[in-house]
């Protein structure tokens, strides 16, 4: 993996580092050889970089050994630094995908609603997400590091000869895209086991290019709380908090989650339901567009981007899309329409069998 072209894409493109900015890393020691070159980028663009490194098995000794207080509130300090940084970006690399399992969802949930305040400064500013891939990551999604790494080179266009360029092209296409959505008011997806129909009228569509989760490639809005109405069958897994869930069915009425079931980690997706009122809406319909992704590897930042799906999220919403709905949650959950599947805006075919349908 060329960590010196990642940290070039990732100061120039996504974040626009900026003299005299401070700018906030978060990651793991393992993603070692990238934060050293985001450091060299940043410091070469006359920047302030704050590297957090977390050590391994931190994450899960936090949860582990916090005591009430510890979960439902926050370090001051750590409010002032989101309050304060320029930009700040996060990049999974983690030892063990799985670290997580074993803590109570409950308490994950506690510290998730007690950090809003955290995550509304960091909003408000330029952010963005990443992954550096390791051997976990690896594991997870069924390879080797060597082929894993070429994997998310493909997904960060790093194998392009100019990758803002390609990102550039991608805008482009969503852009067109997003000009076919913006005149619509119900979006419907049809799949094996899926008839799923939401309003989106008066809602805006985000181009994700990039510039907040690199690699990305999708567009997406936050539907009108109460208009999501029939079933939807997840079958891509997706691995919250080190848990799988697989094969989720779920039934909306108005909006609401009527009913709900999952073939794996189905506890976990009941109590999930359960988080706060907002979790049982929907927050986000997205609709993938990066064809450099060809299958889901276990981490959603990847999979939700999948050229030919279409993911919805429980719970929270984003601001700029106009959607209203409040919540801790935020779970991201995929349908593949590649084998089959259909979305149409207003009867207008946008999307048949993974591929996108031109006017």
């Amino acid at each position: 993996m060329d960590a010196r072209a990642f940290a070039e894409l990732l100061c120039g493109y996504c974040l626009e580092v900026a003299e005299r900015q401070q700018i906030l890393v978060r990651s793991s020691t393992l993603a070692a050889p990238l934060l050293l070159e985001l450091q060299r980028s940043i410091l070469e663009r006359g920047a302030w970089p704050l590297l957090r490194v977390e050590l391994p098995g931190q994450t899960e000794g936090y949860y582990a050994h916090a005591r009430d207080f510890q979960l439902d509130d926050y370090a001051a300090v750590a409010f002032e630094e989101a309050k304060r940084a320029n930009a700040t970006l996060g990049i999974q690399a983690p030892e063990n995908t799985r670290a997580l399992s074993a803590i109570d969802p409950d308490r994950l949930a506690r510290a998730n609603r007690a950090r809003k305040p955290i995550r509304d400064q960091t909003l408000k500013r330029r952010w963005c997400s990443t992954l550096w891939p390791t051997e976990a990551g690896a594991q997870q999604a069924g390879t080797s590091l060597r082929v894993f790494e070429a994997f998310v080179a493909r997904a960060l266009f790093l194998d392009q000869p100019d990758p803002v360029a390609s990102w550039g092209e991608l805008r482009a296409f969503q852009s067109r895209l997003i000009d076919r959505l913006e005149r619509a008011d119900a979006i419907r997806i049809e799949a094996e086991g899926t008839d799923l129909t939401l309003r989106v009228k008066g809602r805006t569509w985000v181009n994700s290019d990039g510039r907040r989760n690199m690699p990305s490639g999708e567009v997406f809005t936050g539907p009108l709380e109460a208009s999501a109405d029939g079933t939807i069958f997840f079958d891509v897994p997706s691995s919250p908090a080190g848990i799988e869930v697989a094969g989720v069915t779920m039934r909306f009425s108005e909006g609401v989650v009527a009913e709900a079931h999952a073939q794996r980690g189905d506890a976990y997706l009941q109590r999930a339901l359960r988080t706060d009122d907002g979790a049982r809406r929907l927050g986000e319909l997205g609709i993938g567009t990066n064809f450099g992704i060809d299958r889901p590897v276990g981490a959603i930042l990847f999979d939700e981007k999948i050229g030919g799906t279409v993911h919805l999220a429980l719970g929270r919403s984003y601001p700029e899309t106009g959607g209203r709905n409040e919540s801790a949650l935020h779970w991201d959950l995929i349908c593949d329409l590649r084998r089959g599947g259909r979305i149409t805006a207003d009867g207008e075919v946008i999307q048949e069998n993974g591929r996108f349908v031109a006017r």
